[in-house]
């Protein structure tokens, strides 16, 4: 009788030693980027690190809103792309928690992330914000394409354009943070509203309107740059407009969640995606945007970034809870969503 208790008591040990070595090469992930450079990164890490990785897709908005929902009991370890606005929010929230990786290769606008966040979130890639057109689409209906912000007022685009919505849509709230600083804060709400006035649809995901756009869906399209390259290229009519009043841009993100279950794996993920070799894999799935890190490969179809009038995006204000809060509760009495 002695000999089973002490075999069981054996077993048992075992077990909670074996559950906890296979818990320590388990992580869960949400990408908010897209979903095949999702696949591609997951598996690649897998490979490298023998790390079982599950991981989910969701927008920036839906991301931040789930953390805040589990704070205390996260499902998340780490959250991986997506702009860096919402990164910097669950920060200053006290929602992820610094990774510890060092900045060692990475471009300055990425370090400027982690020193805007205390080290909780770090820069992993740069896009700019853009306009697109189905020139197919303009050229049957004898529309102008646009060169400009001010342009998407026009009457002409009644019906034709697609954006996503800010309050789901990191991407969206970009370019509402953007128009904001181009233009202040009441013109660029008239703006918004007028721009509304041509909108057939607000989506959630801020690729879905240039992906609409590309199949000839819509005519005009508001997103990032290097996610409309993917398509052009692809050989979808999809011209591309760097607005010609400046435009903003977006830092991708990459934190650790506060409390995750697995810390030790979420550190090597926050390693693993901000190597050079990692960043450079992106064209092999059509991820035209800038790496962060800069002895990776920049892609030469990537929107190059010096030659497009930027506006000096003010991550900190913009990517503070208050700011966000405030703008999308402007949005949302403001701007009338198409039907």
């Amino acid at each position: 009788m002695k000999n089973k208790m002490l075999l069981g008591a054996a077993t048992l040990t075992l077990a909670l030693y074996t559950g906890g070595a296979l818990a320590a090469d388990k992580l869960n992930v949400v990408c908010s980027n897209e979903q095949d450079w999702c696949d591609l990164m997951a598996n690649n890490f897998e490979v490298a690190t023998g790390i079982d990785v599950s991981m989910v897709r969701k927008s920036t908005g839906e991301t931040l809103a789930q953390v805040r929902a589990e704070v205390g009991n996260p499902k998340i370890d780490v959250w991986w792309g997506g702009t860096g606005d919402p990164h910097l929010i669950a920060a200053a929230e006290d929602l992820t928690q610094p990774s510890g990786v060092e900045s060692k290769d990475l471009l300055g606008w990425a370090v400027n992330m982690a020193d805007i966040s205390d080290g909780k979130t770090i820069g992993i890639h740069a896009g700019a914000l853009g306009i697109a057109y189905n020139a197919d689409v303009l050229k049957d209906k004898g529309i102008k394409p646009p060169a400009c912000w001010h342009d998407l007022k026009d009457a002409a685009y009644k019906g034709e354009i697609q954006v996503a919505n800010p309050n789901s849509s990191g991407t969206a709230y970009t370019e509402l943070a953007t128009l904001v600083q181009l233009f202040g804060e009441d013109d660029a709400f008239k703006l918004l509203a007028e721009i509304g006035e041509n909108v057939n649809q607000y989506t959630k995901s801020g690729s879905a309107p240039s992906k609409a756009a590309a199949r000839g869906e819509t005519g005009i399209s508001i997103g990032f740059m290097h996610d409309m390259v993917k398509l052009a290229k692809a050989g979808f009519p999809l011209k591309i407009v760097p607005p010609c009043e400046g435009t903003g841009y977006e830092v991708g993100g990459v934190s650790i969640i506060k409390g995750a279950r697995h810390p030790e794996a979420a550190k090597k993920w926050v390693e693993f995606v901000l190597s050079a070799e990692a960043q450079s894999r992106g064209p092999e799935v059509g991820v035209y945007n800038v790496p962060s890190n800069s002895k990776a490969t920049v892609p030469p179809e990537s929107p190059a970034l010096e030659t497009i009038k930027l506006i000096d995006y003010d991550f900190a204000t913009y990517g503070a809870s208050d700011t966000r809060k405030r703008l999308l509760n402007r949005w949302d009495k403001e701007v009338k969503p198409a039907s």
